[in-house]
């Protein structure tokens, strides 16, 4: 298990070196310290978490899951609002998205849910629906900030967990069904996500690009070839392509670093997600085994969102590139991701050298 914790730790620490060397190429001095500040807030972070053992979290995961709801309720009501959106706490070191954090919380409270209710879970009544309202009222609150691609990868991650978990196939595809009506009628009221969704299926039907963001993205892309134009020497992120340090980083990657280099970094994330599943896998408790699969398939399914909106295959998200993107919020909470998963495994390596020294 060290050995995976090691493994672990230099995957993301190249990520996080790449990423800032990328911020630095792309918006200068000025952006390249504040991401290296919260880079080292991220660090912080990840230590608390990798150190705290994980089952402490299973006695206090409702009172978590509570708080972020009601700072969630807050953000709703009385945030100011940000590009048309009422997502972020101004907390003065760093803007703070809440609800990247409840997404943590969330998979947290549903893992002692999954592991307390056992094989009630697979009756509606007496176990799945109880879950499901934690899901809604998270999900809800999200959805009018409005964030409709953070509300998708909470809901699509958190029935994963519970399909892992042993809810019945045929509860969620029902419920997934309803969702699915309902929330693309909301996501067409919503004139910010019925446009990028309405300028999706236009772009599928005319063979053309999403928008001017996934035009020049594609540019920078195909302009890397094979091996990339070199680090900092991407000419799309100068003026040309919108958010290069964000929403369209991996598209910089691709242009710096090249198709091989691309292919590194989608391998990187399918490592991390390999890894936690090892993790998973090894963990003596249900709780860990459910929170170690629910926090790498939220990272590696977030990874691969913001690959496919870069490539035109997805209408345009705001969904960061883990570990890489610019932005405060992001790289914290998955940093806390990587110290609950460091945690799990650490925690498995104690359990067997324990019943080792027994034997």
């Amino acid at each position: 298990m060290k050995n995976l914790s090691r493994i672990l730790i230099a995957i993301v620490f190249m990520l996080i070196t790449l990423g800032a060397g990328i911020i630095f190429s792309t918006k200068g001095y000025t952006f390249f310290i504040s991401h290296v500040g919260k880079i080292v807030f991220a660090l912080g972070a990840f230590l608390v978490f990798a150190v705290m053992p994980y089952k402490y979290f299973r006695n206090i995961s409702k009172y978590l899951l509570v708080g972020i709801i009601l700072t969630l309720l807050y953000t709703l009501l009385f945030a100011p609002e940000i590009k048309g959106a009422s997502r972020w706490l101004d907390l003065g070191f760093v803007r703070f998205q809440p609800s990247e954090l409840a997404k943590i919380f969330l998979l947290m409270h549903l893992a002692v849910m999954i592991e307390k209710k056992g094989d009630d879970i697979k009756d509606f009544n007496s176990g799945l629906r109880y879950m499901l309202l934690w899901i809604a009222t998270v999900s809800g609150l999200i959805f009018f900030q409005p964030n409709v691609s953070t509300t998708v990868v909470i809901i699509f991650t958190s029935f994963i967990l519970l399909f892992v978990g042993g809810a019945r196939i045929f509860h969620l595809g029902s419920i997934v069904g309803g969702l699915g009506i309902i929330g693309g009628i909301g996501a067409m009221i919503l004139p910010h996500s019925r446009a990028r969704i309405l300028a999706f299926f236009n772009s599928v039907i005319d063979g053309g690009s999403v928008n001017l963001q996934v035009l020049q993205s594609k540019i920078a892309l195909g302009s890397g070839g094979l091996f990339g134009l070199g680090i900092g020497q991407s000419r799309q992120s100068d003026l040309f392509l919108p958010e290069p340090h964000n929403d369209f980083v991996f598209s910089v990657v691709g242009e710096e670093l090249g198709f091989l280099g691309a292919l590194l970094i989608l391998f990187a994330y399918m490592s991390i997600f390999f890894v936690g599943l090892l993790i998973a896998k090894r963990a003596k408790d249900n709780f860990g085994q459910l929170l170690a699969f629910g926090l790498s398939f939220t990272i590696v399914i977030s990874a691969f969102i913001h690959v496919a909106v870069g490539l035109g295959l997805l209408p345009t998200t705001g969904i960061t590139l883990p570990f890489v993107s610019f932005g405060g919020t992001s790289i914290i909470i998955f940093s806390i991701s990587i110290g609950i998963l460091i945690n799990i495994a650490l925690g498995t390596e104690r359990h067997m050298e324990m019943r080792r020294a027994r034997s």
